[in-house]
């Protein structure tokens, strides 16, 4: 049970985080937000190490054994932040959410297939139904809104 509230929590955070890093791009711009988004993470991350009381002994070596993608996921955390302080305005919020959750949901897929040898044919389908519900939607949607600017 404690899961599924720390994955709501953290589901709340990111909305939460997408609607204050497009008012802060606003202001001062989208690369410079996200910057300020950085250094301020960063802050928290070195307060939070503090408080946690927690050792840090890293090997040279090991850097060494890493692959050469493990040092990506900061360039592809700023990708993920520009893009979405960008569409934040441009497309509603829950579309927005739904779409990010679709991504992840398919991009785990192609991970676990590539790096597990494991393939969720249960996955697949409920992305998809989650993808026909999406557009569905937004037809409706678009639908609404032509007869609204019809009248």
């Amino acid at each position: 049970m404690i899961y599924i509230l720390l994955a709501i929590l953290a589901g709340i955070s990111i909305v939460t985080s997408r609607v204050i890093n497009f008012s802060l791009a606003d202001k001062i711009g989208v690369f410079q937000g996200t910057f300020f988004n950085y250094v301020v993470g960063l802050l928290f991350s070195i307060i939070f190490l503090v408080i946690s009381n927690e050792n840090i002994f890293i090997e040279s070596v090991l850097f060494t054994l890493l692959p050469w993608w493990a040092y990506l996921g900061g360039l592809v955390g700023v990708g993920v932040v520009v893009l979405s302080t960008y569409l934040t305005p441009k497309i509603s919020t829950f579309y927005l959410t739904i779409f990010i959750f679709l991504g992840q949901l398919f991009t785990g897929v192609i991970i676990d297939y590539f790096i597990l040898d494991e393939f969720s044919i249960g996955k697949i389908f409920g992305g998809i139904l989650v993808l026909i519900g999406v557009v569905y939607n937004l037809v409706l949607d678009n639908k609404k809104v032509a007869m609204e600017t019809s009248s």
